[in-house]
């Protein structure tokens, strides 16, 4: 009785000290967290300023009166968004679009990777074989739902795009490359061009404020899907200036690698949407193929707020992005790419935008928060809006509104509207020559200015 009643104190004795909570209230032990900082963002603290006119409203617009408000903590990127990096975009989603269509056809002539030709392409959930448990049950429970039926089929990009049409390897391939191309009456000088119309982005996303004030909504109903052309239009070269010679910004500045940095025009507020919801995609798909890895929040346009507060960098009061009342340097040397004196656009060195690293960034260190271009933010334009914003992150984006603001001012503009404090608008289906975006992120935690 001895022995087991010993036996007993000794097992207990053990199960309390390997058990790391000892029986206390200490939370879930999850991994430890440490922010990183995304590529080319900056952290822009949280904290208030006075947004709204500093100095008198010399157009009398009457639309941005003084208040003081309170942001959270955000990364944001440094620059526009280059061309070269929405051509990263664009080519994901023709890539994609173009797999897709090899896989379909692949599938229907039952051509196999050990067929060649177009079967290298074929779907990679075809070999069932070698799925993981997940995957196969997946594959037997989802795919094949949705108006295409190839819904949850999972594309092959293992191997890469033929686009030289030497190099096709059979007739299929031929066949699916000649429908993403415009037809042959529609060319001229021997090149063929891709059917923009063709390659469209769709993305699903949760309308969270109709879901907060509709009690009786139902969270399926809350998912709303969009499908958006991912090309910018480059005839708003031509489009934005009547009787005026633009044709080789039309024909180059998007596609030609000379305007690599320089910062993408002729994308419209949906399309710059679409982007941020692609940039979050594909951050996350590399998070997943990397076992273990946190996903990370969402890339989205900055509301009004956080994009006037970012451009003041930190200074209260500030006309401009540099501080100071005037549009000049104490060397004569102009701050910012706008329009300086009337007709002559080039005397700030720049005739249309400049790269998008251009001109010395202000206190955040982010570039060209004046000028180069208008840039859009997550906003409806009310002249009213200031009058009835909360004070903390406040944030006005009516859906029913199609005016939505774009700040910073840009290369055609005069001083005025690069001001900090300087609203405009375009309506959100609108593509301009002079229209950009930079994207930011939230900040998990809490990170405010002393």
């Amino acid at each position: 009785m001895k022995k087991f009643i010993l036996l007993t104190a000794v097992l207990t004795m053990l199960a309390s000290c390997g058990s790391k909570d000892r029986g206390e209230l200490v939370g879930v032990q999850g991994k430890k967290w440490h922010p990183e900082k995304p590529y080319g963002m900056e952290l822009i603290p949280g904290g208030s300023f006075i947004m709204g006119k500093a100095d008198d409203d010399l157009a009398g617009v009457h639309d941005a009166p003084a208040k003081t408000v309170t942001v959270r903590a955000i990364y944001m990127d440094a620059t526009e968004i280059t061309n070269s990096e929405y051509r990263q975009f664009v080519n994901w989603v023709r890539d994609s679009i173009v797999r897709m269509k090899l896989a379909v056809l692949a599938d229907e002539v039952a051509k196999v990777p050990e067929d060649g030709g177009i079967g290298e392409y074929a779907f990679k959930d075809a070999d069932t074989a070698n799925m993981s448990v997940y995957e196969k049950y997946m594959f037997e429970n989802y795919t094949g739902l949705g108006p295409t039926g190839y819904e949850g089929r999972k594309i092959n990009h293992d191997i890469d795009l033929i686009f030289d049409t030497s190099e096709y390897p059979d007739e299929y391939y031929a066949e699916v490359m000649d429908t993403m191309y415009l037809p042959l009456e529609e060319s001229y000088n021997g090149q063929r061009t891709w059917d923009v119309k063709k390659f469209k982005f769709q993305y699903n996303y949760m309308d969270i404020q109709e879901a907060a004030k509709n009690r009786s909504i139902t969270r399926k109903e809350a998912i709303k899907k969009e499908e958006i052309e991912i090309y910018p239009d480059t005839t708003v070269w031509i489009r934005d200036f009547a009787y005026s010679y633009n044709e080789p910004m039309h024909n180059d500045y998007f596609w030609h690698d000379a305007y690599g940095d320089y910062p993408v025009v002729g994308v419209t507020w949906k399309q710059a949407k679409a982007f941020c919801e692609w940039r979050t995609i594909n951050k996350n798909s590399y998070q997943k193929s990397k076992k273990g890895s946190a996903m990370v929040n969402t890339f989205r346009l900055p509301s009004e707020a956080e994009w006037e507060y970012a451009a003041r960098g930190g200074l209260q009061a500030a006309t401009y992005p540099w501080g100071v009342l005037y549009a000049k340097s104490d060397r004569g040397c102009f701050m910012a790419n706008f329009k300086p004196v009337r007709g002559d656009y080039a005397a700030d060195q720049a005739l249309y935008t400049v790269e998008a690293k251009s001109y010395e960034p202000n206190d955040y260190n982010l570039y060209n928060m004046a000028g180069n271009v208008s840039e859009w933010v997550d906003a409806s334009y009310d002249p009213n809006s200031y009058e009835y914003i909360s004070t903390i992150n406040p944030s006005v984006n009516d859906k029913n509104n199609k005016r939505k603001v774009v700040r910073g001012g840009s290369w055609k503009d005069v001083a005025y509207f690069l001001q900090v404090s300087s609203r405009d608008y375009e309506y959100a289906d609108s593509a301009r020559s002079f229209i950009g975006f930079r994207t930011v992120q939230d900040y998990m935690g809490t990170k405010v200015t002393k």
